[in-house]
């Protein structure tokens, strides 16, 4: 949440940190803002709303220098308005800074700097940091900051710069990412996420809890709180520029869509390989046989990974006969529940950053058992953390509702589970052949269903109007209609809830009628629940309801028994979801573009969410 830019070096910093906040508005777009050192002072300029409005305020001033810090906030503490924006000052405006994370002791590090005379501004937790670090500066702007960190609790990504020091850019992270871009000599960036610094450089340093980067036009230099400096090398980032634009697409979501195809491609290529009948996941190669005798498993994630995660479920208890929960990281993490050795603990993350699930890792490992992730982001903190795991490899997701991580998220799973199978000798090598040629042959059957967008958005003409919808599966279908759920809530605002069909008689039917639409998974025709699933459509049409079906080609009947029908093509049913919940994506798509909703940015949501 939030996004973080700054820059040192010999250029106008100015138009590259608007630049790298374009790209990382997708973190939070409540705000923004920058702090320049411009003539020996340094300037602020900040407001509500998107970056475009802070474009446009700073183009009147025509604002330029070479040490910037910027910001776009997701407001946590404050409301969102111009003063609540970072950056934030201290009382003599000499010290400035930009946060991501919350401060938890706040309020009361708030009331003893008042008692020191020390005025504030905002409502923000942030501002605290500025006035603390005036506070302990004697004329070291490094060790003002090390002295503040330790009397401050919580979480932080911070960028800080002196007027002082016009010469001095430092860097500190605790539970929120940060990154160094070494862009060349004696120029350099920071950034809460790699997307805002891939167009001026590859080479990136990711800093770990409690590191500090202290940047001047001659170098930099990392440290940590005892000021002992650290050794880190540079890592490369891989994918391209062109995978952060949006291609000829209205919206990022809508790309990432039509993007699945490939990126389930990039999930299985070298890893489900299907003329050698095996699955070769390389990340978890030095731990097959320790994943093998594991009695049981435990996977932890957070929203739409979450949903991955249910489907998992399924797929470890009936595949590898292993007993399998799911739980809620956030719930998790303060549990007093029993860990142990004999355990497989996997968790799952698109950004590799979520700050529950990376809390539950750590958890589990100062508990001394061993840790595995599914994660997307290369680099990130959770990968790091985790003892062994597998990457999804699907690039930048930067539509804040997650699409194509999902389907790569339950193909991992997929694979995972088959490998477990395989090494257990649960099923036979011609069994698991036969599955990975079905696995094989998803992404042209994904494509297929994409070929239909034009007869979904007509559909979902038909009911963007509706304000509120209930969504039905069974088996590997009811983490599908979860996610069906979450996505039209978190992009049209639509009220939806999804359900395990059987589910619906249990309170759920009170709500059916006319204004009630159904969305109901019905895909597995020779599976023993497709009839009780028919037998929940008639509940439906009994009262009134309307009914949107996702069922597989060929299904004459269900045609029958709905107003709209949506085919997709027949797979293995365990393999199911990663088709059934295309249609659901483009439907909750083209009812928010109806309904006039920002896409990319829905309100009250960030992409990635560092802190709690």
């Amino acid at each position: 949440m939030c996004g973080i830019v700054a820059y040192i070096g010999s250029k106008n910093g100015v138009p590259i940190s608007l630049e790298g906040l374009r790209r990382l508005e997708y973190r939070g777009y409540d705000s923004a803002g920058l702090a320049v050192f411009c003539d020996d002072k340094i300037v602020c300029q900040k407001t509500k709303g998107r970056v475009k409005a802070l474009e446009d305020l700073i183009k009147k001033d025509s604002l330029e220098g070479n040490l910037v810090i910027a910001h776009t906030r997701w407001a946590t503490h404050g409301e969102p308005n111009d003063i609540n924006a970072h950056p934030h000052a201290d009382c003599l405006n000499k010290v400035f800074l930009v946060h991501n994370g919350i401060i938890e002791n706040y309020a009361t590090l708030r009331d003893w700097l008042k008692e020191r005379h020390h005025k504030f501004i905002s409502q923000t937790d942030t501002e605290v940091i500025a006035h603390l670090i005036e506070e302990n500066y004697d004329g070291d702007l490094l060790a003002a900051v090390i002295k503040s960190l330790k009397l401050i609790e919580g979480a932080y990504g911070l960028a800080i710069i002196s007027s002082d020091e016009p010469d001095k850019l430092i860097a500190v992270r605790k539970g929120s990412p940060l990154i160094l871009g070494l862009v060349g000599q004696g120029e350099y960036m920071v950034a809460s996420d790699p997307a805002a610094v891939v167009k001026q450089t590859r080479q990136v340093i990711y800093l770990a809890d409690n590191e500090i980067a202290v940047l001047t036009r001659a170098g930099y230099h990392i440290f940590n709180l005892d000021q002992v400096e650290i050794e880190k090398k540079p890592d490369e980032i891989f994918w391209d520029l062109a995978q952060i634009e949006k291609g000829g697409y209205d919206h990022f979501m809508l790309k990432e869509i039509f993007e699945q195809p490939e990126t389930v491609i990039d999930t299985l290529r070298g890893r489900a390989l299907a003329s050698e009948g095996r699955i070769q996941l390389g990340g978890l190669k030095d731990y097959e046989d320790y994943l093998a005798k594991m009695k049981r498993m435990v996977i932890l994630a957070c929203g739409t990974s979450w949903h991955a995660a249910l489907i998992g479920e399924y797929l470890f208890e009936q595949l590898v006969n292993l007993p399998t929960k799911v739980e809620y990281a956030s719930e998790f993490r303060y549990k007093k529940t029993p860990i142990d050795q004999e355990t497989f603990y996997l968790v799952i993350s698109q950004s590799g950053e979520t700050a529950d699930t990376l809390e539950s890792l750590r958890k589990i490992k100062q508990a001394g058992a061993k840790v595995f992730g599914i994660v997307n982001a290369v680099g990130s903190t959770i990968a790091r953390e985790t003892d062994a795991g597998v990457y999804l490899h699907v690039g930048p997701e930067i539509g804040v509702a997650s699409t194509k991580a999902f389907t790569a998220q339950v193909s991992v799973l997929v694979e995972i589970a088959l490998l477990l199978a395989a090494k257990k000798k649960i099923i036979s090598s011609q069994e698991l052949k036969d599955r990975i040629a079905t696995l094989s042959l998803i992404p042209k059957k994904i494509q297929e269903i994409l070929d239909q967008n034009e007869r979904i958005k007509i559909i979902a003409q038909k009911y963007f109007k509706y304000n509120n919808f209930l969504y039905l599966g069974r088996g590997y279908n009811f983490p599908t209609a979860l996610e069906g759920a979450l996505k039209l809530k978190e992009i049209s605002y639509i009220h939806a809830e999804g359900y395990p069909a059987a589910e619906m008689k249990h309170g759920p039917i009170a709500l059916i009628d006319e204004n009630m639409p159904v969305v109901v998974l019905a895909t597995d025709t020779e599976d023993q629940i497709y009839q009780k699933v028919i037998s929940n459509i008639e509940e439906v049409r009994a009262r009134g309801g309307r009914v949107i079906a996702i069922a597989t080609e060929g299904n004459e009947e269900i045609k029958n028994l709905a107003e709209e029908t949506i085919f997709i093509p027949k797979t293995n049913g365990i393999l199911t979801p990663l088709l059934s919940v295309i249609p659901l994506q483009l439907l909750a798509y083209h009812m928010a573009v109806l309904r006039g909703c920002d896409i990319d940015k829905p309100r009250n949501l960030a992409k990635s969410v560092t802190v709690e």
